[in-house]
């Protein structure tokens, strides 16, 4: 699992990105398992996620942050990362940002497939 926490901070909402490789489906719901067993991501306001699966296709789910997911799987299609998770988290801060979260979630990700790409590992 490769993650970048506190990869933004805006008014008191804080996001982290979180990967990793996936073949299909029940890959993907290990993966958010294992993720949310940690109590700090259990407890987040959003876990929005995407992934491409070779053999079942795009995946996503916004988890309450509308759009967001389909932000992630646009940024995952045009790298042409397949078989692999991005899950993007935000902490509430109390502050509505409007249209600044879907420019948030596309820094996670860009910070995220950027250390992909780099082989950085967690």
């Amino acid at each position: 699992m490769l993650q970048l926490m506190n990869a933004v901070s805006d008014r008191g909402s804080r996001y982290a990105v979180s990967g990793g490789a996936v073949t299909d489906r029940a890959g993907v719901d290990a993966f958010l398992r294992t993720l949310k067993s940690s109590k700090k991501f259990a407890k987040a306001t959003h876990n929005s996620w995407a992934a491409v699966l070779l053999n079942e296709g795009p995946l996503r789910n916004d988890d309450g942050e509308s759009g967001a997911a389909a932000a992630i799987l646009r940024m995952l299609e045009r790298e042409g990362v397949t078989d692999h998770i991005v899950v993007v988290t935000r902490w509430y801060g109390g502050v509505n940002l409007g249209g600044d979260r879907f420019r948030h979630v596309t820094t996670c990700t860009r910070a995220y497939l950027d250390a992909l790409l780099r082989g950085d590992s967690s």
